[in-house]
């Protein structure tokens, strides 16, 4: 699908009159890799909350992940999710069923029972640990002609880790997660997946040695796809604070890396960016680095941040970044048109993120402070508005 969007013209947007040099106006974006943390967690995050900070964030379709109570795994499970997002979603919302029963990685779920209601299959926050329960399910969603995304990481090589087993951990005392725990799995998957001829989707890529084995894959022909995440992009381990705002997993790794990542996302290697949305409370992210829960909020900052860090520093165009966040993305995982969905930026007046003011219940952000461009002005699904900036 051809990316089609305005800059620089004076547009007419329904009932409002967008105009000026630094408006841009193009499809809304979709992010497939997301926790909404309803049911069973609404003190992180509600549909509710988190499809409107999507919505501020130029989104308009979301794709929330299967860490849920219950686990998203029978049609019975599935359907109290559902339940609330036609009762409380502003936006497409198109959830993950899980590979396995309850997220345990040693019975694969019914697939053909869940395949119509979902994106794809996700054990997202445990990578399966089993090669054979691993190759059951890529049989399973191959035959039934569906996509498996991937959390990858080998736990044997974990060793109690928390932040990158770099630098940044031996100076300071830290355990550190090894590269190779990502890497080590991707490789086990992209063999099956070439041996099975699942269509495999990588989560949130942050080594060197990641981006290179998919790219070997892919020149392979092997099916498979992958996503890296704003913070992977912009910051490594030399920004590390003693803080839980800079605490998620895969963890912020070396410069190494993050070139890396920049090359695969300027030769195709990356095919797409997800903010891997993962809100908690303020009392789950007050234990520092070492006791603080994993994950960050990034669904209001994730195009403010890549457009001010990438674009406007010429590492990659602003068609390459809207293909990234938004055609690649609806493409890869079948979600349809774009035509009614639109988003509207403001791209030449600076603004600082203020994570107090995010519509978004978790607030925490290693991005706190930063002073970019790209405030979205408004966000429309379906022909409607349903975010409009009021600053």
């Amino acid at each position: 699908m051809k990316t089609q969007y305005s800059y620089g013209e004076n547009k007419s947007n329904g009932d409002i009159d967008i105009c000026g040099t630094n408006v841009f106006v193009c499809p809304a974006f979709v992010d497939v890799h997301v926790h909404l943390r309803e049911p069973g967690y609404s003190y992180k995050e509600t549909i509710f909350s988190g499809t409107r900070a999507a919505a501020a964030g130029g989104y308009a379709c979301i794709c929330p992940m299967p860490n849920l109570d219950p686990v998203p795994d029978t049609p019975e499970h599935l359907e109290r999710e559902l339940e609330l997002i036609r009762r409380d979603a502003c936006i497409d919302v198109r959830p993950y069923a899980s590979i396995t029963i309850g997220r345990k990685g040693k019975e694969v779920v019914d697939v053909a029972a869940l395949k119509e209601k979902v994106v794809a299959f996700s054990d997202d926050g445990s990578g399966v640990q089993d090669e054979q329960v691993m190759r059951r399910a890529m049989e399973t969603i191959a035959a039934e002609g569906c996509i498996l995304a991937a959390h990858c990481e080998d736990n044997s090589l974990l060793h109690g880790g928390y932040i990158h087993d770099g630098r940044y951990a031996r100076e300071h005392g830290h355990r550190g997660i090894s590269s190779e725990s990502e890497w080590r799995q991707i490789e086990r998957d992209l063999r099956l997946a070439e041996e099975t001829g699942c269509a495999y989707h990588v989560c949130h890529v942050s080594t060197k040695e990641s981006v290179e084995v998919i790219r070997r894959a892919k020149e392979r022909g092997v099916d498979v796809s992958c996503e890296t995440a704003p913070h992977y992009l912009l910051l490594t381990e030399d920004d590390l604070q003693e803080d839980g705002r800079f605490k998620m997993n895969p963890p912020l790794r070396g410069a190494e890396d993050r070139e890396a990542l920049i090359e695969g996302i300027k030769d195709g290697t990356i095919d797409m960016i997800a903010t891997d949305h993962a809100p908690h409370s303020p009392e789950e992210k007050s234990g520092g680095l070492r006791d603080s829960a994993m994950g960050i909020v990034g669904l209001e900052t994730a195009f403010p941040l890549l457009y001010t860090g990438l674009v406007r520093s010429g590492v990659i165009s602003l068609d390459r970044l809207v293909e990234l966040m938004g055609s690649a993305p609806r493409k890869r995982f079948r979600l349809g048109d774009t035509a009614d969905d639109t988003a509207v930026f403001d791209l030449g007046t600076p603004y600082v993120i203020d994570s107090g003011s995010f519509l978004s219940k978790g607030r925490s952000t290693p991005f706190d402070g930063w002073t970019v461009y790209g405030r979205c002005l408004e966000t429309r699904h379906k022909g409607k508005t349903i975010y409009k900036c009021d600053i």
